[in-house]
């Protein structure tokens, strides 16, 4: 039974110079409601994707112009991080191992079962959107820590080094009620739950 719940949000993108298998395809995801967008070039791809949309992409690995591979090499070139999920031809399987090897997400050789494509897009879909949340929180994160007070920042420092808040106070020359409000301002503004929350947000905010 062909099966898979739908993911909003999200879209598979098909780049095949065969009509037929271009057809074939977009009725499957279209049959378990997945967002669906064709091209019958790589080039027609890069042109009309709009960077960030989470996703994948199932490319043929044989195209003329521009392969496959030619392809997920122009997007790693262009920091893009769509998963890529190559249709390989018979014959085609050391191409399709040295693609893994660069990075791709998977390969699936000609002729594929439904629900076995189905099954690892929407892993790959689930990875691209995991990928998206984690991008949003690291943005929203950074935009936090821009919006510190200095003695907010000399606060949360004292906090990701471990140290409690009657420390804090006694570091910072000032009282623990008011070590306790600038806390709370730190928690507010980098929209923290908990204390481990807090410090995955300032670490990461921090890198990105």
């Amino acid at each position: 039974m062909v099966a898979q719940p739908d993911t909003p949000n999200s879209i598979v993108y098909i780049v095949d110079d065969n009509d037929g298998m271009r057809e074939t395809l977009e009725a499957l995801f279209q049959s378990v409601r997945q967002a669906v967008k064709s091209f019958a070039s790589a080039r027609e791809f890069l042109a009309a994707y709009p960077v960030g949309q989470p996703g994948c992409l199932i490319a043929d690995i044989r195209m003329p112009e521009m392969s496959g591979l030619e392809l997920y090499e122009e997007l790693k070139r262009r920091s893009i991080d769509l998963p890529v999920i190559f249709l390989t031809g018979y014959g085609d399987v050391d191409m399709a191992v040295g693609a893994m090897k660069a990075g791709a997400v998977d390969f699936i050789a000609k002729p594929y079962r439904a629900q076995d494509l189905l099954d690892r897009v929407q892993q790959a879909v689930n990875a691209s959107l995991q990928l998206q949340r984690e991008k949003v929180d690291h943005d929203s994160a950074r935009d936090g820590l821009t919006r510190l007070t200095q003695r907010e920042r000399q606060v949360l420092d004292l906090i990701v080094a471990g140290e409690p808040n009657k420390r804090i106070a006694f570091q910072l020359g000032l009282s623990m009620k008011t070590v306790e409000f600038h806390r709370a301002n730190v928690m507010r503004k980098l929209n923290a739950a908990s204390l481990a929350d807090l410090l995955k947000k300032a670490i990461g905010g921090a890198q990105h």
